[in-house]
């Protein structure tokens, strides 16, 4: 940027801030509204140019409609014949699975130009919010007068499966779920509307959908063409159906236009989509734990698995293709905890947070009143959290275990299926093994397509070397009985795995599914080292758990408390934090200063994709289509004239985090306007702390999405049931 347009910029943005500050408008609020918060917002004023109902109307028809929830991350209509948006990294297990060394679609991608061409999205769904219901005053008026925690808990969460599964029973053909807005006071009952035949309609080159790989993953400047397109499909009479050729596209009751004239700097743009978690109205301990114990263990411990599977890919190529959604979802979170990290120490958050709960202490000791009710609030916080960090290692590796060894995930579930055909009468034993073996099925199907022996081994090896050094008060007691057995643990474990992963007949699906699944028998007179290990660990995760419950019945309490009194102290209402329900934000496209001297403008082009890939990284390796298009300046009607260039990627200062991964961002008339799919590094703290200065998002601009489509794919015909005219 020259001096002359960078003067211009910040002359707009000062003059842009200071009329909306003149016009009483709070800028930079904040916040992922939930759908129950929207009609306090004034939009209008922020710059929305569209009837606020128009974004969420519950009598009637509005862009909400046009969300869904695919796969954990977020997708929109696009047309009326179920076509979707949505991020390449969204769609990357289903093309993984679709993909073979000959079909390498996960290398090569995949364009279906008709639509008997199109490939099922496996493992993925779409679920449509359809409606929603406050039922707190339900679930807190059934344990008003329960005073043990577990006790409590566990009628909490019994009044939400209750409830749910009455909703369900009122309309058979919705899926209903109860949401804990704020733990352990406001609950939410959510209606969805599921549809299970999901297919793949065009994937991006990986150089393009994944350009930049982990090098540029949670950093800007990006240019990352992180975009797919799928077609929900439905039965031909509308009901939802597994996937079928005699299924049709589902007609939603919205689809959002799409505007490939794209945005400026400083317009208003917002984002609907199913966020993740965060974690933002929790008190200092929560962060020092987050610090301390989970953020670096995590990252640390999927470091280490990345490494052992890419080197096990190296073997072959259907090797490299089983592992790479791991590998891929593995980076996505290291990286991702270790900006955490980073962005934690670098605000001092846990000081601030130590600083905002002392103050917090202070107006409860105030006021008799409140001192009444919450006085021994912040101490029993304290302690709770001194016995949450007691035992953090050894919980952190017993969630950590199944994630982390394949074989070791078959054989918790083969013990679990047994375990309840044991339970059955004995004339009922067949009935149930026949009824719910295809689940079984279905479930280690996956766990081996991504599974490598070699692999498993040597992170099996990691996880049991992890344990046998944990202190004595949080042994692993399966472990405990092989380390203990000589003074060189790490002998005595690389012998058992040896043993173990030699003799077990789980390692060959072959023989799970042709051999071990064949009868109640086979199954029942089937037993190795593998699965006495799970069952040991399955013992001591159910000897633990009543005190587990007991302090998630604590701090289910006092986490109600905490938001409670902490909202009567600073006289104001929170946004509840996000929970994968249906939320709304809002802000400009905006750059921003990460550090002295260091200006990021809001768009990357493709020339600088040309200019990362003469720097001899293989991650900025791109189609030479791209370079020739450039150099001879075809870029059709997608060109940003300012910059004389197709826009690859932008920033906005809206607040988002995981989940919102293919959010639609949506200019001041409702149109889609590009695709959200990650933030800079210094928003990965977006979990636990937002603020304008360096919370930034990412999105691949809608002019990309297009240009790539037509001119590198030649999908015009996407273009065209987009309503896109070339």
């Amino acid at each position: 940027m020259n001096k002359k347009t960078l003067i211009t910029s910040l002359l707009t943005c000062s003059l842009l801030t200071v009329g909306i500050l003149q016009s009483g408008y709070k800028p930079w609020e904040e916040g992922m509204f939930p759908l129950s918060e929207i009609h306090k917002l004034d939009l209008k004023k922020a710059g929305l140019k569209i009837n606020q109902n128009e974004i969420y109307n519950p009598n009637g028809i509005s862009l909400v409609d046009a969300l869904v929830n695919v796969g954990g991350c977020t997708g929109s209509f696009i047309s009326n014949e179920g076509l979707i948006i949505t991020n390449h990294h969204c769609a990357f297990s289903a093309v993984q699975q679709a993909s073979t060394p000959e079909h390498d679609y996960l290398t090569n991608g995949f364009v279906a130009k008709q639509r008997e061409q199109e490939i099922e999205a496996k493992g993925l769904t779409c679920r449509i919010t359809d409606s929603y219901e406050d039922v707190s005053d339900r679930i807190l008026g059934a344990v008003a007068q329960i005073t043990d925690p577990s006790s409590r808990l566990k009628l909490i969460n019994d009044a939400m499966k209750n409830i749910a599964k009455e909703a369900e029973q009122k309309d058979p053909s919705i899926q209903a779920e109860v949401s804990e807005m704020f733990i352990g006071k406001t609950y939410v009952l959510f209606r969805y509307k599921t549809i299970q035949d999901v297919r793949l309609v065009y994937v991006p080159n990986r150089q393009i959908g994944e350009y930049g790989g982990e090098t540029d993953n949670w950093v800007w400047p990006r240019h990352t063409g992180d975009f797919s397109f799928m077609r929900a499909y439905v039965a031909p009479d509308g009901s939802p159906a597994k996937y079928s050729k005699k299924n049709v596209p589902y007609t939603p009751k919205k689809f959002l236009k799409v505007n490939p004239n794209g945005t400026n700097e400083e317009d208003f743009v917002f984002i609907l989509g199913y966020p993740g978690r965060t974690f933002r109205h929790r008190p200092a301990q929560f962060i020092e734990y987050q610090q301390q114990f989970v953020l670096p263990y995590v990252s640390d411990l999927y470091d280490f698995q990345n490494t052992t599977m890419e080197n096990a890919g190296k073997k072959d190529k259907a090797t490299e293709i089983k592992l790479a959604t791991r590998i891929k979802r593995n980076a996505n979170v290291m990286k991702n905890y270790r900006g955490k990290l980073q962005g934690l120490q670098g605000i001092d958050l846990i000081s601030k947070k130590k600083a905002e709960d002392a103050d917090l202490a202070s107006f409860i000791n105030g006021n008799v009143d409140i001192k009444a009710k919450y006085g021994n609030l912040m101490s029993d916080i304290d302690n709770l959290y001194k016995l949450i960090n007691g035992d953090a290692k050894r919980d952190l590796w017993l969630t950590q275990i199944y994630n982390s060894t394949s074989l070791l995930s078959v054989s918790r579930n083969i013990n679990v299926f047994k375990a309840a055909l044991n339970a059955q009468p004995e004339a009922q034993k067949e009935a149930f093994f026949s009824q719910n073996l295809p689940k079984l099925k279905q479930f280690l199907s996956g766990a081996y397509e991504s599974y490598d022996i070699d692999a498993d081994r040597k992170i099996f090896k990691r996880m049991l070397t992890d344990a046998s050094s944990f202190p004595s008060n949080q042994q692993v007691n399966a472990v405990n009985k092989i380390s203990s057995k000589a003074a060189s643990s790490e002998s005595v474990i690389e012998a058992y795995i040896d043993n173990t992963f030699g003799l077990t007949k789980l390692k060959d699906s072959s023989y799970v599914f042709g051999t071990l699944l064949k009868s109640p028998k086979a199954l029942n007179a089937y037993n190795d080292g593998l699965l006495k290990f799970e069952t040991e660990i399955a013992q001591q995760i159910n000897e633990l758990k009543p005190e587990k419950d007991r302090r998630e019945g604590i701090l289910n309490k006092l986490m109600g408390d905490y938001v409670n009194v902490k909202e009567k102290f600073l006289k104001k209402d929170f946004i509840p934090d996000a929970n994968s329900t249906l939320r709304l934000t809002y802000g400009y496209v905006r750059g921003y200063w990460p550090a002295d001297a260091n200006y990021m403008r809001p768009y990357t082009t493709i020339k600088g994709i040309l200019e990362k890939g003469s720097l001899g990284n293989p991650e900025f390796d791109y189609p030479a289509q791209i370079k020739a298009l450039w150099q001879a300046k075809d870029f059709g009607s997608f060109e940003k004239k300012d910059l004389k260039d197709v826009p690859v990627a932008f920033l906005y200062n809206m607040d988002t985090t995981g989940g919102n991964s293919g959010s639609p961002i949506m200019n001041a008339y409702g149109e889609l306007i590009g695709v959200n799919f990650d933030r800079a590094y210094g928003a990965t703290i977006n979990d636990y702390a937002w603020n304008e200065s360096y919370s930034r998002s990412i999105g691949v601009d809608i002019r990309y999405v297009l240009w790539v489509a037509s001119k590198i794919d030649k999908a015009d015909f996407l273009l065209k049931e987009m309503g896109v005219k070339i």
